[in-house]
């Protein structure tokens, strides 16, 4: 079956059938198709098991990584995810500025109050206040009984899409050159580090490419896919420039602080 080329465990299997389903079957009735939030490997198994189907990824905010997979029929314009009747909805949690609350404290606050992660998108942390992406479905639900992360209460409220503050992080340009666009020297190019530790980072199964685990450091990598190093951060490989008079690669890497 199409399913077990991409499911990598039981859970997966489950996941995939339920999502093939509930896509191929608004593809034949011309319907909207709209999944639960996933995170980046599922999407890009998502993508795998139905090269086909034109879908949209939709997570509420332009650098959501967890998103939604939509089947939008003809007489349905993308726009309409975005809207007071799309899927997602964004909530804004006020709270005490010096209380130092974290996304793993919303996060453990959220499972807590019987919400399922497959509910909740992008969690926003910032000074005095979090906003968080939630389906539409829930969001009563939400405000009703998310009362505290932790020991401090909150103040919700439901907020247009377009105001979600969005991630809290800068971003670096870095220009180097390469030997080859292996992943190991990327990932030793991106995070300062020799070539051999990178490469044991990798073998050691703490880095992803565009949101699958990736453990051959041989790997060659296209322009603008996405690096992730667990405990290290993000790059993504913004360009491939050419080689340089010493025959090596001239590359422009972003990285996310």
């Amino acid at each position: 079956m199409k399913i077990d080329r991409v499911a990598e465990s039981a859970e997966d299997r489950i996941l995939f059938a339920r999502l093939y389903d509930k896509l191929t079957t608004a593809e034949q009735r011309a319907m909207p198709g709209i999944t639960c939030f996933l995170s980046p490997r599922e999407q890009e198994l998502l993508r795998q098991l139905l090269p086909e189907l034109e879908l949209v990824f939709f997570g509420g905010h332009r650098e959501a990584e967890r998103a939604m997979a939509c089947y939008l029929p003809e007489y349905l314009d993308e726009t309409w995810l975005a809207g007071p009747e799309g899927p997602v909805a964004a909530v804004r949690a006020s709270f005490y500025e010096k209380d130092a609350l974290t996304h793993r404290d919303f996060l453990g606050s959220l499972m807590g109050a019987g919400i399922k992660r497959e509910t909740v998108g992008d969690i926003y942390v910032s000074r005095g206040s979090c906003d968080f992406l939630v389906t539409r479905e829930i969001l009563p639900y939400v405000l009703d009984n998310l009362t505290s992360a932790g020991r401090t209460r909150l103040s919700l409220a439901e907020i247009p899409l377009e105001a979600v503050a969005g991630p809290n992080y800068t971003v670096k340009e870095l220009r180097d050159t390469v030997a080859s666009l292996r992943l190991d020297a990327l990932v030793g190019a991106g995070f300062g580090m020799a070539r051999g530790k990178a490469a044991e980072l990798i073998a050691a199964g703490k880095v992803s490419v565009d949101g699958l685990p990736c453990l051959k450091g041989d790997k060659i990598v296209q322009e603008g896919s996405k690096i992730s190093a667990r405990g290290l951060g993000k790059l993504v490989l913004r360009a491939v420039n050419g080689r340089t008079r010493k025959d090596r690669i001239s590359i422009t890497l972003e990285k996310y602080l």
